[in-house]
């Protein structure tokens, strides 16, 4: 497919995409939709973010005035078609802040199912705060993690160990200077027939346990030298740290945005590159309907996938394009992306123009 951004309303947005094929073809959709903060974002003439001081000239990149049961309608109308566009091994992750993210929560149950909620992941956005007040420093916000059904894509993420952790996990050195630790190669339960419990190399499992795999499994393991046998004659499983593949992600992210960017709420990209490359594979379609500066198309594309953005701010869509078409240049492979206006009098038509 041809990657499509479209400017406009996400709402005519999304149902021109279900309209003209894309129902179930969206293998992940990351969004970070305004987190009900009762303000307004801008950008001054120089490009640079607005926050708490802004020039006469600053141009308004969006305004976050819903809040309460306004906010939460407002996502839901958007949230049941973007359920629609996904497949059925489709992700779904939701950037919110914690002041409303509980409520976004029981939101997302009803249209996923409780059962299809994966995690609430913590994500670290800055450094400790010194601000006076009754409460603690807030230096986290969240990230709601659904998928459509219960065989989504999962590329199980993984991060390499550090230098300390390979001394703290892998503590033992053999004779050939690599690392490695040794576990146990029995665990909870008996079986009473079957391989894993019969006696290897004289040794029947502890009481109340099993050998992890066959007695063939283990003799095996032995003449490869992958057991180890304490001075008390008992067996252990030798893993070394140059084969493990390193530690499985966890669910309190420390991905903090950069204090310099081109448009308000812009999200690191190493996150969206995690987000991803676990719920999504090469050429599946991603889609962030609150595309904002473009980072997760960009990283999309950047990562082989297809891309379909939204928004219907004129600086996101300036910025994106820009983004977008940067990257183009990088990569001769890529057809480039379709552009698409909603016709204010007409909607859900679309007016593509030429890119």
């Amino acid at each position: 497919m041809k990657n499509i951004l479209i400017k406009g309303d996400n709402v005519a947005g999304l149902n021109w995409l279900i309209e003209n094929g894309y129902q179930g073809k969206v293998d992940l959709v990351y969004i970070d939709p305004p987190f009900a903060t009762g303000g307004t974002f801008s950008v001054d003439d120089n490009g640079r973010v607005a926050t708490i001081s802004k020039s006469e000239k600053s141009v308004v990149a969006y305004k976050d005035t819903l809040q309460g049961t306004e906010f939460i309608d407002f996502l839901r109308e958007r949230i049941k078609l973007i359920y629609k566009l996904l497949s059925e091994q489709g992700s779904f992750y939701l950037h919110i802040d914690y002041k409303i993210g509980h409520y976004v929560k029981v939101m997302l149950d009803e249209i996923f199912g409780v059962d299809n909620f994966r995690n609430d992941i913590t994500r670290i956005k800055c450094n400790p705060k010194n601000f006076s007040r009754i409460g603690y420093g807030n230096i986290k916000d969240m990230i709601l993690f659904y998928t459509k059904g219960k065989n989504p894509i999962w590329n199980e993420p993984r991060i390499e160990h550090s230098e300390e952790d390979q001394k703290r996990l892998y503590s033992k050195i053999d004779k050939d200077g690599r690392r490695y630790t040794t576990v146990p190669i029995h665990a909870p339960g008996e079986t009473k027939d079957g391989k894993t419990a019969q006696a290897f190399k004289g040794i029947y499992p502890p009481k109340g346990r099993h050998w992890r795999c066959s007695v063939e499994e283990l003799e095996e393991l032995d003449k490869k030298g992958l057991i180890e046998w304490s001075e008390k004659g008992n067996p252990r499983k030798i893993n070394y740290a140059d084969e493990m593949l390193g530690k499985k992600v966890q669910d309190i992210w420390d991905f903090k945005d950069s204090m310099y960017p081109d448009y308000p709420t812009q999200k690191n990209p190493d996150m969206l590159s995690l987000i991803i490359s676990a719920s999504s594979n090469e050429n599946s379609i991603v889609m962030d309907c609150f595309c904002g500066s473009g980072s997760t198309l960009k990283v999309a594309q950047n990562m082989g996938r297809n891309w379909i953005g939204i928004d219907q701010s004129d600086v996101a869509i300036e910025i994106t394009k820009k983004a977008i078409s940067q990257d183009l240049s990088l990569f001769s492979s890529n057809d480039g992306f379709d552009y698409y206006e909603l016709l204010p009098n007409a909607l859900p038509r679309m007016q593509q123009k030429e890119e």
